[in-house]
């Protein structure tokens, strides 16, 4: 019997490789929309919402329990500015 080779489809080669670090910016005072531009030097102004359930390899690169916002479209991630006290009451100190 001789035996066939299916060749790999390229959509599983790539779900073989791991997902690239996202990119992580520092919110500035009082944004609430996304500056980060694409290819065309277009920006995104996607709303940036606070992400409360994020995944263990976004909590091991920000840290634990920290106040993270993403955008909607591009899915930047934003840390929130140091200079600025906590918008939510419940991580105040």
């Amino acid at each position: 019997m001789s035996e066939t080779t299916t060749p790999v489809a390229p959509e599983a080669a790539a779900a073989a490789e791991p997902p690239a670090a996202p990119k992580v910016k520092i919110k500035k005072l009082r944004q609430r929309a996304c500056d980060e531009k694409d290819d065309k030097g277009k920006v995104c102004c996607g709303h940036l919402k606070r992400w409360y359930d994020y995944p263990p390899m976004i909590e091991a690169l920000i840290g634990k329990k920290a106040e993270i916002y993403r955008c909607e479209f591009c899915r930047t991630l934003y840390t929130p500015d140091l200079s600025e006290l906590p918008r939510s009451f419940t991580l105040r100190y």
